[in-house]
């Protein structure tokens, strides 16, 4: 399951991640799910978010938590493109721990819009080819 996602980041644990149950508190999860793919999106030229003419605004996010996870784990995210359609993106997201469990799995979707009109715009050229290169195969 883990062997199909096209990329992986990893993302340190910070003491103040913890709930008062000692495990990543859930709003946690979200935040580092947010930051690994704006993060690719930015390295692959995909969202220029101070200068570009088009935004990725979230529209949707759907979260499972499989098992626990906490400070002081480093989390691997894997990363790829579900669904990729005329104007929006579905993100794929799964985190495993330093012992290789997988504890979370989620999606975040973007939908492209005009940064002045705020109208969808079409996903295409450089920015499709990079979402499709993070397609898994078959």
């Amino acid at each position: 399951m883990t062997d199909d996602y096209v990329h992986w980041q990893d993302v340190t644990t910070r003491w103040n991640d913890n709930d008062q149950y000692g495990h990543l508190n859930n709003v946690v999860h979200h935040s580092i799910m947010d930051t690994v793919v704006n993060r690719w999106m930015i390295e692959n030229g995909v969202l220029d978010p101070h200068g570009g003419d088009t935004v990725g605004l979230v529209i949707e996010v759907h979260c499972e938590y499989k098992a626990q996870a906490g400070f002081p784990d480093v989390v691997s995210v894997g990363l790829r493109v579900g669904e990729l359609g005329t104007s929006s993106v579905r993100f794929e997201v799964g985190m495993c721990r330093g012992d290789g469990e997988l504890f979370f799995t989620g999606t975040f979707v973007h939908a492209f819009v005009d940064r002045a009109s705020q109208e969808t715009v079409p996903i295409e050229g450089e920015r499709r080819v990079a979402l499709e290169g993070l397609q898994r195969a078959g």
